[in-house]
């Protein structure tokens, strides 16, 4: 007896220090736990999602790429494949599933020093770690993902905690959850996987790396085996069908490739609003379904454009060396294999190596061995590149280019660069990254939806964008403005102006200002629409002078074009700054009727939920809820638009930026045979070359220069730069489109008008065209005609001075006479 008491003493004390050790325990590891009822709330990070307009996929924004599907709507072959490996009994236990923890401790004991001990976390046990504790391996850590795990079990129903763990382990492949992981895989839905496949998944939270499909594939296949031996055994799958599931092989199946558009300043656009918008966490990780404005196919077009334009400019101002110099020795394959490729190069530009150089062709080398030929005819244009983009003498001999060891970049090319000759396999054409810059932006004009931008060559070279970063001076471009600040004012296209010599003093110290036209010749007395067609700069500093620059600082504020624009005159030649975006934008409302937009990138952000969160159009539409279709009346939406000016003062501009293309500095756009206005612009020295105009119902806008402001070089201008891009993007976006006609507002009334003179057209004259004129402002047809010298006429709005003036009077270059034009 006095044994049983001492051996029960024993017991009991025993079992008070085991219990207070374990109060002990709890209460240790149990301070300052994080709270695990947030998990309640939890939303795991889900990959956002950015579409085109028509649905394809633009991008995808994420820190871990996952898809979350709720544990209600996996398949149970996925549950059991997971159960089977991880926890197969999870719907039974606490938390701790204490019989197995048994096992794994006598099967350590007994394999202790042959093998890695063997875990017993349970799922609940691997929630906790996941979201709430380290990877940390120490007692500590343990003690406290035990206590988690009995608090989780108690807050939360195990459909919760299994759903939490499915959608967040990661499985390899860059795989957050399985549904993410059914993709990168087998390129399968959930719902669509087999046997095998299932027990790959379940095989992977382990330890992915150590059974990748192709590099441990025998270790992948094992584990994968055993997975379906466990599922088999817990009667999921019969034996049957589980013997099957293990003879077939493991198949690997990439995902396909999405139709995908390419856009990659518009991506970043997009990027940039949804973190303006929503934070970094909300752009990356808040499963956002973003249905942006891109139109696909203009954006093919608008880039291909650009590229165009911005490869012709390069190519007439020559050629500026190769990319790298190389011996001609032997192993000069792997010599240029290790050379950079040029940031820019395009995809289908390769490397090469300058072998043997003659008089009529170059022998040339790739990485591989293989040879090329790139003869006389791909050379002609790269003449020596000069300073100010001035370019040497014609080039007659290869040798004048390139010399053996010239690491170059060539493309592979069919014919001679007139489309004559045809050329054989195997025959290159020389290429280089150009240097000048660029973009192009196409808008909707009625709802500012942006269709396409291109901000640069290359994104890949540069991310910076010129389409809506770059704030340069828009030179003639501005013109409209200011014309439409006259005709508000009470000019109208047919008011005369004299284009005669200005001098303005500037003040004490700072000399005369004496703008003159690009061609150094003064006009006299024209009408308003033939200096916004022929891009007069005296004509437009005079209507700016007799207006006063208030209201033209006030046009520029209203359009959303500079809202800091100096009351100087020169402003009013485009000496200010915008963005092509903004430019575009405002002539867009020109050829809308005056009614404000705003530019977008996207129509309408949803959360992971499906509720809209965004959109760029909140017009409320009633009508348009209905199911079906009865027939009622199409539903009429308000239009909310601000009126920025008079329709009919919008319109007269649109009708004299048509006449710039019909017959003024964008006239070889006019080839396109649609309805279309716009304007050139140039800035000083050539610094800057824009071209914008429109359709009736799409906004283009281009502008060309260096990064470092720089000339572009004599005699280039945006007639010779800057309207080709134009054009080349027109000619594709309007190809199917219908000829439709400029839509004219009321109160518009047509008169035919001597385009010279500006009074009503009469039989005889050469030059008539239908003048756009608000009621009680055209010419009278009964008007007397003006007698020679034009100084007689009225009104002629600007200087007093005689006409002509006399010849010491008038500016020259020599005299320091600059302008934009």
């Amino acid at each position: 007896m006095r044994w049983l008491l001492i051996l029960f003493s024993l017991f009991v004390l025993m079992a008070l220090g085991g219990g207070a050790l374990g109060v002990w325990g709890l209460y240790h590891y149990g301070r300052g736990l994080p709270d695990y009822r947030q998990l309640a709330d939890y939303d795991p990070p889900v990959v956002t999602r950015v579409h085109a307009g028509d649905g394809r996929l633009l991008t995808e924004y994420a820190k871990e790429k996952r898809v979350f599907v709720p544990v209600s709507a996996m398949p149970k072959r996925i549950i059991h494949a997971f159960l089977s490996a991880e926890d197969k009994n999870f719907y039974n236990h606490p938390g701790i599933d204490f019989i197995s923890l048994g096992v794994a401790i006598v099967d350590n004991i007994k394999n202790y020093g042959k093998r890695r001990p063997r875990g017993a976390s349970t799922i609940t046990q691997q929630v906790a770690k996941n979201f709430l504790l380290t990877n940390e391996t120490s007692i500590e850590r343990k003690a406290k993902e035990a206590i988690l795990a009995f608090r989780i079990e108690r807050a939360f129903t195990k459909d919760r905690i299994l759903e939490l763990y499915l959608n967040e382990i990661y499985l390899g492949f860059r795989s957050y959850g399985v549904a993410a992981a059914a993709l990168n895989y087998f390129d399968k839905s959930l719902d669509e996987l087999s046997v095998e496949e299932a027990a790959y998944l379940a095989a992977l939270p382990k330890a992915p790396n150590n059974y990748h499909p192709v590099r441990k594939a025998q270790a992948a296949k094992t584990r994968r085996d055993w997975v379906i031996g466990q599922m088999v055994e817990n009667g999921f799958v019969s034996a049957a069908d589980g013997e099957a599931a293990k003879a077939r092989p493991l198949t690997i199946r990439p995902p396909s490739r999405t139709e995908i558009a390419t856009a990659e300043y518009f991506a970043e656009e997009v990027r940039r609003e949804l973190v303006d918008r929503l934070g970094e966490s909300g752009a990356y990780g808040g499963g956002l379904s973003v249905r942006t404005t891109l139109d696909p196919e203009l954006q093919r077009y608008a880039e291909a454009a650009l590229r165009y334009g911005l490869q012709s400019y390069d190519r007439r101002h020559g050629w500026r060396g190769p990319v790298s110099t190389l011996p001609v020795v032997a192993g000069w394959g792997q010599a240029l294999e290790a050379v950079e490729r040029p940031k820019g190069a395009l995809d289908p530009w390769r490397m090469a190596l300058a072998l043997i150089v003659e008089a009529e062709a170059v022998q040339i080398g790739f990485p591989d061995g293989t040879l090329g030929v790139l003869p006389l005819s791909e050379l002609k244009w790269a003449r020596e590149w000069k300073e100010d983009q001035r370019v040497g003498g014609s080039v007659k001999r290869a040798d004048q280019v390139l010399t053996p060891g010239d690491v170059i970049l060539v493309e592979a090319v069919e014919t001679s660069p007139d489309g004559e000759t045809a050329y054989e396999p195997g025959t290159y054409g020389l290429r280089q990254v150009p240097e000048i810059e660029g973009g192009i932006v196409a808008l909707d004009p009625h709802t500012g939806r942006v269709l396409a931008m291109s901000g640069g060559w290359s994104h890949a070279e540069s991310q910076f964008n010129r389409a809506t970063q770059a704030s340069r001076q828009p030179g003639s471009a501005f013109k409209p403005f200011v014309y439409l600040a006259g005709i508000e004012k009470d000019f109208t296209p047919a008011s005369i102006v004299e284009d005669g010599p200005i001098v303005i003093d500037q003040g004490p110290g700072l000399g005369k200002w004496k703008p003159s036209n690009y061609t150094d010749k003064f006009y006299g007395p024209t009408p308003l629409r033939v200096g916004l067609e022929k891009s007069r700069n005296l004509m437009t500093v005079r209507v700016a002078q007799q207006l006063g620059m208030p209201p033209v600082v006030d046009i520029a504020d209203r359009f959303n074009i500079d809202n800091r624009l100096s009351e100087q005159l020169s402003m009013s030649l485009g000496a200010g700054e915008t963005t092509l975006l903004r430019m575009t934008t405002g002539y867009a409302m020109l050829v809308n009727g005056g009614r404000e937009i705003v530019p977008t990138f996207i129509d309408r952000i949803q959360d992971r939920t499906g509720k809209a969160i965004f959109r760029h159009d909140n017009r409320d539409c009633r009508g348009c809820r209905a199911v079906t279709w009865t027939p009622q009346p199409v539903p009429e939406l308000p239009d909310t638009r601000r009126r920025l000016t008079d329709p009919a003062s919008a319109f007269q501009v649109t009708w004299m930026l048509k006449g710039v293309i019909d017959r003024g500095t964008g006239r070889r756009i006019s080839t396109i045979g649609k309805p279309m206005g716009g304007k050139t612009g140039t800035t000083n020295d050539a610094f800057d070359a824009w071209f914008v105009g429109f359709s009736p119902d799409l906004a283009v806008g281009t502008y060309v220069g260096f990064d470092q402001p720089r000339t572009l070089g004599p005699r280039e201008s945006g007639s010779s730069v800057a309207v080709p891009i134009f054009k080349r993007f027109m000619e594709k976006a309007l190809a199917e489109a219908p000829a439709t006609p400029f839509r004219r507002p009321p109160g518009i009334r047509f008169v035919r008008i001597d385009r010279e003179t500006g009074m009503a057209a009469r039989p005889g004259d050469s030059d008539v065209i239908e003048e756009a004129f608000k009621p009680g402002t055209e010419p009278s047809v009964t008007a007397l005609r003006p007698s020679l010298p034009p100084a007689t006429v009225a009104p002629v709005l600007g200087s007093p001075l005689p006409w002509p003036p006399p010849a010491a009077s008038r500016p020259s270059v020599a005299d320091g006479a600059t302008g934009l034009y």
